[in-house]
């Protein structure tokens, strides 16, 4: 799957994410401390921090969604640093079935677009609380889809 995933969106490529499916259901989202994700203090970079908790919250999305249903775009990025990372971190996002009935499937049923904000911690190895990531994705069914692909 990681193989798939780095041929597939090769902008993440770089970084050496390693996605891993949680046995609950969600997305953990792991960030090598490599140098090439470091800024020039030897911290993992805010950028690195902030397309891990992208990453972590649309893919986790799309395993409980269907991606020939519904097409998901992000809408917003908000992110809150709360310590430097300076070693190995992770990203993890788990969405409940019932908030993405509740939120997402029965407001899709008017047929307008549907605005879900993820919230996706992101920790060291340590269990430092290094960032929260606040994604908000705009979801669509297809069929409601104006722009070729």
């Amino acid at each position: 799957m990681n193989m798939g995933l780095r041929w597939m969106i090769p902008f993440n490529r770089p970084h050496g994410f390693r996605v891993v499916p949680l046995a609950s259901g969600g997305i953990r989202v792991e960030i090598p401390y490599w140098r090439v994700n470091r800024n020039h203090i030897k911290g993992i970079h805010a950028c690195c921090l902030a397309t891990a908790a992208e990453y972590c919250s649309g893919l986790a999305l799309m395993e409980r969604l269907d991606p020939k249903r519904y097409r998901i775009i992000m809408k917003t990025l908000r992110m809150e640093y709360h310590y430097q990372a300076k070693a190995k971190a992770h990203a993890e996002f788990a969405p409940s079935a019932a908030d993405l009935e509740n939120q997402i499937i029965q407001p899709l049923g008017s047929g307008e677009p549907v605005l879900y904000t993820a919230e996706v911690p992101l920790h060291d190895v340590a269990g430092n609380h290094l960032a929260t990531g606040h994604i908000t994705w705009q979801v669509k069914d297809w069929q409601k889809v104006r722009t070729k692909v």
